[in-house]
């Protein structure tokens, strides 16, 4: 029999799996995404318990037998990420930046910076104060995390000059399908970009993910990137996140 794996974990996503046990999708330090049953876990008495809910950054030791999926035999806390899980307008930031995750992210692959991004956005979403009346989808810290995923996922928005022609100065919009900025004489229909948008792309992908919320992003700025960042998704991916929608 192999040895469990021992690895620290995200939990991205949790389904309940028969009359006790639960289905977990896990973003791994050791073999990027993984999925796993937790045995039991839904039982009172179980000394798994809410260690394995959403937003969980755990250790794990992990069985992995035939199946496609692996078993979870022991599990300790690192950060329960409780202040995330507890407030609605950051539960729903949150949960925007493990979906994302969940549909970038889909190989048994490790990919270290995508864990420490994944962790760094959980550590600051914690820390960070509620917004009330502030849609969550436009929230810097998830913003700027989708974008770092983005970048890590080979789909870098080219913002520095027109990707068509080269011009440096004079960019008006985004083109999903050239990946890029565009002029206004290269533009044919791409996605408007204002000042502030084009600014707010280039400082958020400059930027620590902690950093993101002293930067100012005004709602103009922030709606310019989450439509980068959706038509990047539908583009790249031929996906939406069903969490923006909420």
């Amino acid at each position: 029999m192999a040895p469990p794996t021992i690895t620290e974990a995200v939990v991205l996503r949790s389904f309940a799996f028969g009359e006790a046990d639960r289905v977990l999708h896990l973003y791994t330090q050791a073999s990027g995404r993984v999925g796993v049953v937790a045995k039991g876990v839904r039982r009172t008495k179980s000394r798994f318990g809410g260690r394995l809910e959403p937003f969980s950054h755990v250790e794990l030791s992990i069985h992995r037998g035939r199946g496609e999926l692996g078993t979870v035999t022991g599990a300790s806390l690192v950060r329960s990420h409780d202040a995330v899980r507890t407030d609605p307008y950051l539960i729903q930031a949150g949960l925007v930046g493990l979906e994302a995750m969940l549909r970038l992210f889909t190989e048994e692959e490790r990919n270290d910076r995508a864990f420490l991004a994944l962790t760094r956005f959980l550590d600051a979403l914690d820390t960070r104060e509620p917004q009330p009346g502030r849609r969550p989808s436009l929230e810097p810290l998830a913003l700027s995390f989708q974008l770092k995923l983005l970048w890590l996922s080979g789909f870098l928005p080219h913002l520095g000059s027109c990707v068509e022609c080269g011009a440096e100065g004079g960019l008006v919009a985004f083109s999903p399908s050239a990946g890029g900025a565009v002029c206004a004489a290269c533009d044919h229909g791409g996605i408007a970009l204002s000042p502030e948008g084009l600014r707010g792309l280039a400082d958020l992908l400059g930027t620590p993910i902690a950093d993101a919320p002293t930067l100012g992003l005004g709602d103009r700025g922030a709606r310019d990137v989450l439509a980068v960042v959706t038509s990047s998704y539908e583009h790249h991916g031929g996906f939406r996140l069903r969490t923006l929608s909420a």
